[in-house]
């Protein structure tokens, strides 16, 4: 079973969706971070939990 590190990422209400979307893409293309959960709270502010997969590496014995 793959094991995964979270991020927790607050958006603002004041922030439009379009800056949301360049923020969580940016993530997604630069850090390899992927959408796990997205709530949008009563007052219009997300709270948004990213997801990337550890990579563990066996060590090599020569």
């Amino acid at each position: 079973m793959p094991e995964y590190e979270f991020r927790d990422v607050y958006v603002p209400r004041g922030v439009s969706r379009h800056a949301a979307t360049r923020l969580l893409t940016d993530h997604a293309e630069y850090g390899h971070w992927e959408l796990d959960r997205l709530l949008l709270m009563r007052d219009g502010s997300r709270r948004v939990r990213l997801r990337r997969r550890i990579i563990r590496q066996v060590r090599a014995t020569w």
